[in-house]
């Protein structure tokens, strides 16, 4: 399984339920990423889309303790092995891979079951509320791969891949 973000220095990944950058390669790569596959979100994250949709061409399933919540196009589950369990079923059905993709609370609830993470690192410091694990300071965790600096704007930004030691 794996995960999907984008952080500033400080692992910094939202404020008010939004992200604090718009960088339009970050969401190709996103987008290039995930399409064909399962993602995994929280209902929060869901509801921060455009119209609250799910992403199109993926298999949404959203993770919420709303026992009542339903989303047309979505998998609603009420717990992380509910989520677990049925990512890894649709993901056999359609051939794809598992993309967590937010937020914060889910994040570190499915970082365990997780073997890689792509991370978009943006080198600036932002004002926020929502923040990823630090994965620098995770010994499980090791970058095996980092992009040519890439810039937008004045924000500069890599395209990294951690990898879990096993």
């Amino acid at each position: 399984m794996n995960l999907i973000v984008a952080a500033d220095k400080n692992w910094a990944i939202g404020k008010d339920n939004r992200l604090m950058w718009s960088i339009p390669a970050d969401m190709k790569y996103f987008r290039e990423m995930t399409r064909g596959n399962v993602v995994i979100m929280g209902r929060k994250t869901l509801e921060s889309f455009p119209q609250g949709q799910p992403l199109k061409n993926r298999v949404n399933i959203v993770i919420t303790r709303k026992k009542d919540y339903k989303v047309k196009g979505a998998v609603v589950v009420h717990s992380v092995k509910e989520a677990e369990e049925t990512a890894r079923k649709e993901a056999a059905e359609c051939g794809g891979d598992i993309f967590v993709i937010g937020g914060e609370s889910i994040y570190r609830a499915m970082l365990g079951y997780c073997d890689r993470a792509y991370v978009t690192k943006i080198d600036h410091g932002f004002d926020a509320d929502t923040y990823f694990p630090d994965l620098d300071a995770d010994g499980e965790w090791e970058m095996t791969k980092i992009s040519e600096e890439q810039t937008c704007f004045d924000l500069e930004y890599y395209f990294t891949v951690y990898e879990r030691l096993r």
